[in-house]
C-alpha cells in the first residue's frame, strides 16, 4: 500500500514532529523490505534513559486494524526511580499520540485513495 513507503512515513513523522515541539524521543523511519520487494518502512522510537527498542508499525490489514506499538524484550532488568518513571510515562503517552496520528493519516490517505469509506473495509492484502 502506498502509505507504507519510507517517503510517506517520513513526511508524516516530520509533520508530527513539527506539531509537537516538545518531542523528547528520537523518532526515525526504518527501511523494511515488504512483500515482493516493496519500499516499506517502520517507525522506530528511542525513549531517553531506556535501552528498550520500540517500533510503531502499520496494520497488517483487515477491518478494524490499527497501528500498533511493539516494545522489544530486554535481556536485563531496568531499575528506575520515580522521576525516571514519570519521564518514561510521558514518553509512552507521546508514543500513543504518534500512533494515533499515524492512524489518522493512513485512514485519510486510504479514504482518498479509494475515494470513499471502503478503506476501512478493504481486504488485508490491499
Amino acid at each position: 500500500m502506498p502509505f507504507r513507503t519510507i517517503t510517506t512515513l517520513q513526511l508524516w513523522v516530520d509533520e508530527f514532529a513539527q506539531r509537537n515541539h516538545a518531542v523528547v524521543s528520537r523518532i526515525r523511519v526504518i527501511p523494511q523490505d515488504g512483500s515482493d520487494g516493496a519500499d516499506t518502512g517502520l517507525v522506530g522510537v528511542r525513549i531517553p534513559d531506556s535501552p528498550t527498542e520500540i517500533y510503531i508499525e502499520p496494520p497488517t490489514g483487515g477491518v478494524g486494524s490499527e497501528w500498533s506499538i511493539t516494545f522489544e524484550p530486554r535481556e536485563e532488568p531496568v531499575r528506575l526511580g520515580a522521576r525516571a518513571v514519570r519521564k518514561i510515562a510521558g514518553e509512552v503517552a507521546f508514543l500513543a499520540e504518534l500512533c494515533d496520528f499515524l492512524q489518522t493519516k493512513s485512514d485519510a490517505f486510504l479514504a482518498e485513495y479509494y475515494g470513499d469509506d471502503r478503506a476501512m473495509n478493504a481486504p488485508p492484502d490491499r
